[in-house]
């Protein structure tokens, strides 16, 4: 998506929510979506051919980069189905177990909260360095939108590709803004860089994780949209124009994890760290997901375009299940598993009033619902080609 944003019909939007190794539920979606998109269109169909944005944030921001970067062929690097076996390789290794069971080795995780992140981050900066080497944020084969978060300026910092194809100082490496992104408070170090322009001008970046600032990207896409209608004199777009698909990492709304009895006790560690959570990074990434899920749907809703926005969420995760980096290969498949599920499930939406998920009776499965969006997705990109030829 270029300019050429404010001539389209329809603008599609894929979102990808930040949540660790549970980016591997999104992940499976994503496979069943691109394999129906196969289907319709033949063996080299993408994922990235059919969205005009792709939008994430942390482990969502990692799978975007995996759909739009591209290869030595000019095509995305990863196929969607490819994705689950990327996190089944390398997050043990980015997220080391080391005998979690073992008493002291809960202790120095306990200590290690207090004086420094969980994980060192060196086998994602070396291996995000490998796959993507020099590539940068300009060079994406649809136009991405990457949430951080700037700690040293106290504000958002988000790449898109328009933004980087327009100001050199912000065309940073693909690289740097996965190991950015990814930097989740006490998880994984804070990542500084610098970019350079060809005036010899640097602009340098103190960055943590886009889940701090929009944990559920879809509204930040949604207003980069905008920015870019304003820019060109265009009237802001409607929601009715947009075909929205967002993909949430799986929640445990329905365990109970923590209650305000306990909590009322704690002090800055439990807050934390409590029995190998981390309840204040669950919890401020969790509102800032159901907020924007809250607004989007308001705004699609008020505009009776409510097929146009599609939220895929399992807020039924128990146990490590919903950790963000339990990466066992029991856990890891287990995600797997549940993302398989997920595709069975009746489409439930957003209660406006209560914030929770209801079943909607007349839309189906989610399986369903995704073939259906292949075809509007399909569609819609024999239109444009149409046009374009």
């Amino acid at each position: 998506m270029s300019t050429g944003l404010t001539k389209r019909r329809t603008v599609t939007v894929l979102s990808i929510d930040g949540g660790g190794i549970r980016g591997i539920i999104p992940s499976t979606l994503l496979a069943f979506l691109e394999s129906k998109l196969q289907e319709l269109d033949g063996p080299d169909a993408r994922v990235a051919d059919y969205f005009d944005i792709i939008a994430g944030t942390s482990t969502g921001g990692l799978v975007t980069t995996m759909l739009a970067a591209p290869n030595k062929d000019n095509r995305p690097m990863f196929e969607a189905k490819d994705i689950n076996n990327f996190y089944l390789d390398h997050t043990p290794k980015i997220f080391p177990q080391n005998s979690r069971n073992n008493f002291l080795t809960s202790l120095t995780s306990m200590v290690g909260a207090v004086m420094g992140p969980k994980y060192d981050g060196k086998y994602l900066r070396t291996l995000t360095k490998e796959l993507l080497g020099d590539l940068t944020l300009k060079q994406t084969l649809t136009t991405v939108l990457i949430p951080t978060f700037d700690i040293k300026h106290l504000q958002p910092v988000i790449f898109s590709t328009i933004d980087a194809k327009e100001i050199p100082l912000k065309n940073a490496k693909l690289s740097d803004i996965c190991v950015s992104t990814s930097a989740a408070p006490t998880y994984l170090p804070a990542h500084y860089f610098e970019v350079k322009d060809d005036e010899g001008r640097t602009r340098t970046f103190d960055l943590v994780d886009g889940g701090v600032a929009a944990n559920n990207p879809t509204m930040t896409a949604i207003s980069h949209i905008n920015k870019e209608m304003l820019k060109h004199n265009s009237e802001p777009m409607d929601a009715t124009r947009l075909l929205v698909l967002s993909l949430g990492t799986g929640a445990a709304k329905h365990e109970e994890k923590y209650n305000a009895a306990t909590a009322s006790n704690w002090g800055l560690i439990n807050w934390f760290f409590d029995n190998g959570s981390t309840p204040l990074v669950d919890i401020f990434g969790d509102a800032s997901s159901d907020m924007v899920d809250l607004h989007v749907s308001t705004l699609f809703q008020s505009v009776h375009a409510k097929d146009n926005y599609l939220r895929i969420q399992d807020d039924t995760l128990i146990g490590e299940e919903a950790s963000l980096d339990i990466a066992t290969e029991k856990n890891l498949k287990r995600l797997v598993e549940i993302g398989n599920a997920l595709l069975k499930k009746p489409v439930s939406r957003v209660n406006l009033d209560t914030g929770k998920y209801e079943v909607s009776k007349e839309e189906g499965t989610y399986e369903e619902a995704l073939i259906d969006f292949a075809k509007r997705l399909s569609e819609g990109k024999k239109l444009v080609d149409k046009t374009i030829n």
